[in-house]
């Protein structure tokens, strides 16, 4: 079955940690960065790799760029200025493009461009040769520094835009700062810029009170790319029920992220996350656990048509971070077996597997 992620920050992992992401992933995971072999000693922070994609039928994702910046009294963040933010994200685009240009991945920029790829996927009986399909998304808005930025950026492909990441954004609160704080500087006149342009704003990583602020400026497409439920996984970095109701009545999608931190029933404090494995066991959260997300949205919305999937692929520490069952991205077929065991029919499932992505996308990427 085909499966579109909605959440994959490839470039970042590939570039930050010196990956081979065009190789098969046993290979891709026995390099290490000085490009030695490292017997015994795989980099399982490796989930996918263009082949491993291939073979798991996956046939699109919302690969992601970002540049957080590091602000006095938040200890997350990647980079000290503007400069560096905006050079990161340039960066990571052009980690994207270097994989079109070989014909590894295809950037899907319009709804013409994703309906083709989405076509020459499902009638393709051999996918070890066509291009994975990129929409490109922003995890956290640092790297537009200024919202008429926003433009630019427009024009090199960017389509979904969240406001902030970890710590305080330029632009909003976001993971590690409470669920209170709200937008700053100038929020309301990029997300303005973004309407205007027809972007798509994820709220992935943002507080509750930014969220309520960015819905009530923001009247376009609104998705959440990795998120999960507040009721059953206590913490900040999940959505209440108000916020997933809200989304819902947009017409929106919630991709569900495989990141074990948001699916562990405890909670964590996501202003200080230990180490998983000092917390709980590998085997302590399952696939049972990822389709209680998946299935408590279904449930709220009377119907299979706003979950799918966020792998939050390899940004959760790859297999480590995933569920017990789930060592790479071909792993993400399990999903619906566990949903077809639980009762939901075959056109449910392909719901959530791809097509909710892949409707959104058909109907709110331009022209």
């Amino acid at each position: 079955m085909l499966i579109i992620d909605g959440d994959y920050p490839m470039a970042n992992g590939a570039i930050r940690s010196q990956r081979e992401l065009t190789l098969p992933i046993e290979e891709a995971r026995n390099l290490s960065p000085d490009f030695s072999v490292t017997e015994g000693r795989p980099d399982t922070g490796i989930m996918a790799t263009i082949p491993e994609m291939r073979k798991a039928e996956v046939a699109a994702a919302i690969v992601k760029v970002l540049g957080c910046i590091k602000r006095e009294g938040h200890d997350h963040g990647d980079v000290r200025t503007d400069e560096l933010s905006y050079a990161a994200a340039r960066g990571q685009l052009s980690y994207y493009r270097i994989l079109e240009d070989r014909g590894h991945a295809k950037m899907l920029k319009t709804k013409s461009e994703f309906s083709q790829h989405m076509r020459a996927w499902a009638s393709s009986t051999n996918k070890e040769n066509l291009p994975v399909g990129f929409v490109l998304g922003m995890e956290g808005a640092d790297p537009i520094v200024w919202p008429d930025q926003v433009h630019e950026w427009y024009d090199e492909g960017l389509r979904v835009v969240s406001l902030s990441h970890y710590g305080v954004s330029r632009y909003s609160h976001g993971t590690g700062t409470g669920t209170e704080g709200g937008l700053q500087g100038d929020a309301k006149d990029l997300l303005e810029k973004m309407e205007s342009l027809g972007m798509i704003l994820d709220i992935s990583h943002t507080s509750d009170e930014s969220i309520r602020q960015e819905l009530d400026i923001f009247s376009g497409p609104v998705l959440s790319t990795h998120q999960n439920c507040r009721a059953i996984t206590p913490g900040e970095r999940q959505l209440p029920d108000s916020l997933l109701k809200e989304l819902i009545d947009r017409g929106g999608v919630i991709g569900h992220s495989m990141d074990t931190w948001m699916l562990y029933r405890e909670g964590v404090d996501w202003a200080n996350i230990p180490p998983r494995r000092d917390v709980f066991p590998l085997s302590a959260v399952t696939l049972e656990d990822y389709c209680d997300h998946i299935d408590y949205v279904c449930q709220m919305a009377g119907n299979s048509l706003h979950s799918a999937i966020g792998g939050d692929t390899d940004g959760q520490g790859g297999s480590d971070g995933a569920p017990y069952e789930v060592d790479t991205v071909d792993d993400y077929q399990k999903v619906a077996d566990v949903l077809d065991k639980r009762g939901y029919s075959q056109s449910d499932i392909e719901n959530i597997m791809f097509r909710n992505w892949q409707r959104f996308f058909d109907k709110w990427l331009p022209d």
